[in-house]
């Protein structure tokens, strides 16, 4: 389905957005996926508090990522470098570019998380809420990192900046 395929709103009301517990500390909104939107984006809120490890190094070979800083301060891995992000930043991560986040030292953080064009990416949150539960193991999310275009990677750089928070 392309984009252009859409052929209604979506609308989210907050009561009923589906939340995952993706960690002691995280949790993310379910907003709109691929489906609902006929392909053009996926969209998500993650509530990141402090001491959230947030997501490790990874990238997307078909998707540009976006964040909006809805509140607090966060931490970004963008190749090679850190940067901080507050309240009401917005930036793109194009495909390819090794990314992570996580709330900047003694802070929490709340974004706005979507993906252009749009993945089918609710099942992987999913997984990632029955890993934390116990009901799943890493294994299964290395083994779908292809289907859902979420490809991890290895960066001193991050793991440098957590360490030091």
């Amino acid at each position: 389905m392309t984009a252009s395929a859409q052929t209604a709103p979506v609308l989210v009301r907050a009561d009923q957005a589906e939340n995952l517990q993706d960690g002691a500390l995280s949790l993310i909104t379910l907003l709109t996926d691929a489906g609902q939107t006929g392909g053009a984006l996926t969209a998500n809120k993650a509530t990141l508090r402090k001491g959230s490890p947030g997501a490790p190094a990874h990238f997307h070979t078909a998707a540009t990522e976006m964040f909006l800083v809805l509140n607090g301060s966060v931490r970004i891995l963008l190749g090679e470098n850190i940067v901080r992000l507050e309240q009401g930043d917005f930036l793109t991560v194009p495909p390819t570019v090794p990314h992570a986040f996580a709330p900047a030292a003694g802070a929490d953080a709340e974004l706005l998380v979507v993906f252009t064009p749009g993945l089918h990416r609710f099942d992987y949150y999913r997984l990632l809420e029955r890993v934390h539960r116990g009901e799943a193991s890493v294994e299964e999310i290395r083994a779908i990192s292809q289907r859902y275009d979420n490809h991890y990677v290895d960066s001193p750089v991050w793991r440098n900046e957590l360490a030091d928070a």
